[in-house]
């Protein structure tokens, strides 16, 4: 039996390869669990991950699109951002919604932490549910060119599993609420 609370790395030097107000890159050399000697690579981040997914009364959501650069294709997306460690993270995602949406929200649920991509970085992240929607005036940040698309929910679950949503956070969050759904329903 593996016990799960003894590390079977050894780091023998770290080397800080990048950094900036977002992350850090650092490369680790190691052995690995079965002896070998090799490199790892782990990129450190430096803000929560925030997904959130607004739902009114009529079962509508929202979703963001945008030209992704580090993908190099336009994706759809629930609001999301990152929110600084230090705040509390259901406080950045008020923001967040504010910022790319207009919307503000009275009932706040969080549906789920979650590691984004754990074998390459530590990014950490919460999904949430906001519910009680006012609609307002949008606040995109200047590296932000965003469209607004308000849908019934049931065609974003739809284009996730069609693979039309490919977001980590959106995908996480959208089968999450369905779940929800059909456990309240």
């Amino acid at each position: 039996m593996i016990d799960e609370n003894r590390n079977p790395w050894t780091t023998l030097s770290s080397k800080e390869i990048y950094d900036n107000p977002w992350i850090n890159v650092t490369e680790h050399q190691v052995i690995n669990p079965s002896g070998g000697r090799g490199i790892y690579g782990k990129v450190h981040f430096k803000n929560y991950a925030l997904g959130i997914l607004p739902l009114d009364d009529e079962m509508h959501t929202w979703l963001v699109g945008q030209y992704r650069y580090t993908l190099d294709q336009y994706t759809w997306e629930i609001p999301e951002g990152g929110g600084p460690f230090g705040i509390e993270p259901l406080e950045s995602a008020k923001r967040e919604l504010l910022e790319e949406t207009g919307l503000t929200a009275t009932e706040w649920t969080e549906l789920q932490p979650f590691h984004l991509s754990n074998s390459v970085c530590d990014e950490f992240g919460y999904i949430y549910l906001a519910r009680g929607l006012k609609q307002g005036e949008a606040e995109p940040e200047e590296t932000e060119e965003l469209q607004l698309r308000r849908l019934p929910f049931e065609e974003a679950y739809q284009m996730v599993l069609s693979g039309k949503i490919t977001d980590s956070l959106s995908v996480a969050a959208i089968l999450r609420v369905k779940l929800w759904l059909l456990e309240n329903a």
